[in-house]
């Protein structure tokens, strides 16, 4: 598939990555001790609802918009309010924007955590460090993703979270993932991993989440949800977010999480929710 983001921010993909990443950010935080995030395919950072790209698709009514305009039962809607603090900021803005991963994680973390945000393309690279300001915290580092993860690992810090959210633009994607994420593990084996991947082909995602299986790695949770009460291979019927290393009672959040939201973005009936452990080590 390609996806240029642009077209696509605040869909539902967006908001499904988006609700637990920052699930994620808020475990790390529960210690006093500062972490590293590295986001592997950044993007420009903050993406515009009212232009062409995102009027042409409207793809941000289908997502941020059927939240903001759904209820949720209590426990769902607890989880849902630090990123959506986030969120309702911009988008209340006389010129309404979405915030991509490097917005929302910079809003989330500590005067004492470090942010490193990956980007190959110039132009977005330009607008993601527009977008931060000048934020000693963060670092805009331009080229390719999977090249610079290497290099960075492990941070200073010892404590943090890596976020593989490619664009999904090239064939092997799948097997380029599981590679990187090999030789990562290799070089930090203790740090939170989380994967973001399209689900079209059922068939190329499980031989993905085999590949993922063989990694040294003692757990890894996947959490999907589907807009659709049957897959078609000629359409994107939803997504998935995998969690190396997830931290304690996170499957819990994330099953919640996914049952709420995937009534809210369903196109069929009520969609689906999965949640399962690619692996568990006792």
């Amino acid at each position: 598939m390609n996806y240029r983001h642009v077209f696509h921010a605040g869909n539902f993909a967006d908001v499904f990555k988006h609700t637990l990443l920052v699930r994620l950010i808020l475990h790390l935080r529960r210690k006093e001790a500062a972490f590293r995030v590295l986001d592997t395919h950044a993007g420009r950072g903050l993406y515009r609802l009212d232009a062409e790209e995102a009027r042409r698709t409207g793809e941000w009514r289908e997502g941020i918009g059927r939240v903001l305009d759904a209820t949720f039962e209590p426990s769902v809607a607890a989880l849902l309010d630090p990123w959506l603090a986030s969120v309702r900021q911009l988008f209340s803005e006389p010129e309404p924007s979405y915030p991509g991963s490097p917005l929302l994680l910079q809003d989330l973390t500590r005067p004492q955590d470090r942010l490193t945000f990956c980007e190959k393309v110039a132009g977005e690279a330009v607008a993601l460090r527009s977008a931060l300001g000048r934020d000693r915290r963060a670092q805009v580092v331009e080229g390719d993703g999977w090249s610079i993860l290497q290099g960075h690992l492990p941070p200073p810090e010892r404590r943090g979270l890596v976020l593989i959210d490619p664009p999904f633009e090239e064939a092997r994607e799948f097997s380029t993932i599981a590679a990187a994420l090999g030789a990562a593990l290799r070089r930090w084996s203790s740090g939170i991993y989380a994967i973001w991947y399209p689900v079209k082909s059922r068939r190329d995602v499980e031989g993905f989440i085999r590949k993922l299986s063989a990694l040294p790695a003692p757990k890894i949770l996947r959490v999907e949800i589907g807009l659709y009460e049957i897959e078609r291979v000629d359409r994107l019927n939803g997504c998935g977010f995998l969690v190396v290393n997830p931290p304690w009672h996170f499957d819990e959040e994330a099953a919640s999480l996914a049952a709420g939201l995937g009534r809210v973005l369903a196109r069929e009936g009520n969609g689906t929710a999965k949640l399962d452990w690619v692996k568990s080590e006792a």
